[in-house]
């Protein structure tokens, strides 16, 4: 199903100039944007990607992973295929990096997405697994009806997105997961086919000019960004721009698409990086992809006390009341 696309603009000679995200693709007649679902057709640009879910799958909240949003729950999680990112480390790339054409899709409206997270009694939907920037008319939505039938939403994202779009893409969302790839432009040049500054500036938004509650990730690989110097930097961005209660997720690298010769992260690497972010200020530090009860567990960042005890994607233990720790801490997050 195709529908008119928004952020866009005609040039001379019958291609158009997507302003969506800030690779800003010129595409010609009959061509596709370099997400594969932003198609020019005479002279128009359509998302084709709309109501075509590359399939559906209710997965505990901590997956995305958000530790601090609903705790416990159950979110209903769809994507579509195509990705605006060129990650050659990419961990899901047999949607992202497919074409409408090369993978199977289903057919959801978004009353039939949202009545599903009601029948399976989801208090959230995640738009996930490819990266939702790109079918952001389809996002729009569903997430406006989701949350007009008192559902949250949710997007785990790359950010990079235009300043002009994601005002009206992130309106109807609660909770974001932001993949902040590495702290060095050459790495997302060189692996992501992208630019450092605009995630940046989205995570900035995000975090101080909107109420979306935002929860940061990055994934460590071996050699390419584990450096000790850079992670400090980053954690020290981190603190300066969007300040100490923004939960940070250190997770593991496996061996994928073409990255398949570099070996995974080892998890010393990550309780190294999470000890760093911990001992600079950061209060809510994880690991994840490993198995590691210390490190994916939610302490008290004043008395210490362990509120929160999660192994995998499960929570064993919760001991919080009213976003609160017994000693009176506020726990930053959104837990009912």
């Amino acid at each position: 199903m195709k529908v008119p696309a928004k952020w866009w603009e005609p040039l001379d000679s019958g291609k158009v100039l997507c302003r969506l995200c800030p690779r800003f693709c010129r595409i010609g007649e009959g061509q596709h944007g370099f997400c594969f679902v932003r198609r020019n057709e005479g002279g128009k640009l359509y998302l084709t990607a709309y109501g075509t879910p590359t399939g559906f799958a209710i997965d505990p909240i901590e997956k995305k992973p958000l530790n601090h949003f609903l705790p416990g729950t159950p979110v209903l999680s769809f994507g579509t295929a195509g990705c605006n990112l060129g990650c050659r480390f990419c961990q899901n790339w047999d949607m992202s990096k497919a074409r409408l054409d090369e993978i199977r899709s289903v057919k959801a409206t978004p009353e039939q997405i949202v009545q599903l997270a009601l029948k399976h009694n989801c208090p959230s939907i995640a738009y996930t697994y490819n990266e939702p920037i790109i079918f952001g008319e389809f996002l729009i939505d569903v997430a406006k009806l989701a949350r007009e039938r008192g559902i949250k939403n949710v997007m785990v994202t790359n950010g990079y997105i235009t300043s002009e779009a994601r005002e009206e893409i992130f309106h109807h969302i609660d909770a974001a997961n932001i993949d902040l790839k590495a702290f060095t432009d050459e790495f997302y040049l060189k692996l992501t086919f992208a630019h450092l500054a605009e995630v940046l500036d989205t995570i900035r938004w995000l975090v101080n000019e909107t109420d979306v509650w935002v929860e940061i990730t990055t994934l460590i690989i071996p050699g390419h960004n584990d450096n000790t110097e850079e992670i400090g930097q980053m954690v020290d961005w981190i603190l300066d721009n969007c300040g100490d209660d923004v939960p940070l997720h250190f997770t593991s690298f496996h061996p994928d698409f073409k990255m398949t010769d570099t070996p995974p992260t080892p998890p010393e690497t990550l309780t190294r990086a999470r000890k760093l972010a911990i001992e600079k200020g950061i209060k809510y530090v994880y690991v994840g992809n490993v198995y590691d009860t210390d490190g994916q567990t939610t302490y008290c960042p004043d008395c210490g006390r362990k509120l929160i005890e999660r192994g995998w994607h499960s929570v064993i233990s919760m001991n919080l009341k009213d976003g609160r720790c017994q000693c009176g801490q506020e726990i930053s997050g959104m837990f009912d």
